[in-house]
């Protein structure tokens, strides 16, 4: 894994409705969670996973109210570690006993004595001041051995700052750890990086992988082999068992020593060849730019930012552009090099997921043998379905456009 990416993203106030969340693409990254507001308008929070780990998702939606609490959480699968990643989104006009009482709620569904929890999000409570909302929460907390980390500010605006965005862990079990801002341009807020070093998540991203070398050559071969062999040991054999063991073992020697095994590097394929390094360096003078001008009052300054940001963004999009251009016209299958483009673009992967239940008739079964039936079923008599459909349209149709049928109708209804 590129160890400059961090594992886990959690974002709030993402302002996204559940389809369009779903279908954004971040380069390297699977939605894990998320929560969509389901009355107001903005707000919601979601967790990305980075593509090498594996994770269980925990479906908060019960325990969640637009404003008050909006909450997200998953468990990373890992056999060294138990952790429970929680993100939370509080609105300042949220009810904050509510917040109190909804996120109490979920701890205790949630804790176990081996799960370690990270609690994460913009909770809209200044834990650089005192007060009676932050003494509350941490009381809340500090029950399941849970601290702040955050203690720099996270929202600079002209004069004032506030540290209103936290990260809650048990710094008796998750000691070795660094925490700092990550000031991106992206938001008034900026975020929170926290580098945890005693977490062993052992991601399967392995350097090697052992592959069959199959091409026009060795298919050749295959061929040859196979057509110069007598297969007399297949039909000596009187057994029906026997012959098909001895097919298959002719076969697979065949097989193997035509395309034999190699040990082949994993390559990135998700590797953005488009980031030159001048765009590199341009994304970094426009975090420079966006601090002076967020600590300044010029309006020129704040002009020149904007006008910086539409450019950059417009230098961006005409890289990706002729990147993909180039990729179409070096490809030898264009229709699908330009497919692969757009899966990438839209973030679409192949996801299997087994039918563990369904409703047949009025009654559920998680039968598959009668789950399969009634799937073929439906798919064998669909065609003859349509078919009728269509015939019953065109009958009403032409019956609708003869004019002895408007005549009948007329002398019935009179």
């Amino acid at each position: 894994m590129n160890s400059n990416l961090p594992h886990i993203l959690c974002l709030t106030e993402h302002h996204m409705k559940q389809l369009e969340l779903e279908h954004l693409h971040l380069e390297n990254y699977n939605l894990g969670a998320r929560y969509c507001r389901k009355t107001l308008e903005k707000g919601g929070v979601s967790i990305f996973v980075h593509e090498n780990l594996k994770f269980t998702k925990i479906n908060l939606e019960d325990y969640c109210k637009d404003q008050d609490l909006e909450a997200c959480a998953l468990k990373l699968d890992s056999p060294f570690s138990n952790i429970c990643i929680l993100t939370l989104y509080r609105a300042p006009s949220g009810n904050f006993d509510h917040f109190i009482n909804r996120l109490e709620t979920i701890l205790n569904v949630l804790h176990s004595s081996k799960v370690e929890f990270i609690i994460c999000g913009d909770i809209n409570i200044n834990y650089l001041i005192d007060s009676n909302r932050k003494l509350n929460l941490d009381s809340l907390l500090s029950s399941y051995n849970l601290s702040s980390t955050v203690n720099f500010p996270t929202r600079v605006q002209n004069n004032s700052s506030s540290a209103i965005d936290n990260i809650f862990i048990d710094n008796s079990k998750l000691r070795d750890y660094t925490v700092g801002p990550f000031i991106n341009g992206l938001s008034d807020h900026d975020a929170q990086l926290i580098e945890i070093n005693n977490i062993d998540l052992q991601p399967s991203n392995q350097q090697y992988q052992t592959v069959r070398k199959i091409n026009k050559h060795t298919m050749a071969d295959f061929v040859t082999k196979l057509s110069n062999e007598s297969w007399d040991n297949v039909f000596d054999s009187n057994n029906i068992d026997s012959k098909f063991n001895c097919f298959l073992n002719t076969y697979l020697r065949i097989f193997y020593s035509s395309f034999p095994l190699k040990i082949v590097k994993n390559e990135n394929k998700n590797k953005s060849t488009w980031i030159t390094i001048g765009i590199k360096t341009s994304c970094k003078h426009k975090r420079q730019l966006y601090l002076a001008s967020r600590d300044s009052n010029d309006p020129r300054l704040k002009s020149h930012y904007k006008m910086y940001c539409k450019i950059l963004s417009k230098v961006i999009k005409e890289a990706k552009q002729n990147n993909y251009n180039s990729q179409i016209l070096k490809s030898n299958n264009k229709i699908k090099t330009t497919w692969d483009i757009v899966k990438v673009e839209s973030g679409k992967k192949s996801v299997n997921e087994d039918v563990q239940s369904l409703n047949i008739e009025g009654k559920s079964t998680n039968n598959p043998q009668a789950i399969a039936s009634a799937f073929n079923e439906y798919f064998l008599s669909l065609a003859e379905k349509t078919y009728s459909n269509n015939n019953n349209n065109n009958n009403n149709n032409n019956n609708n456009n003869n004019p002895i049928y408007y005549l009948s109708r007329a002398f019935n209804n009179s």
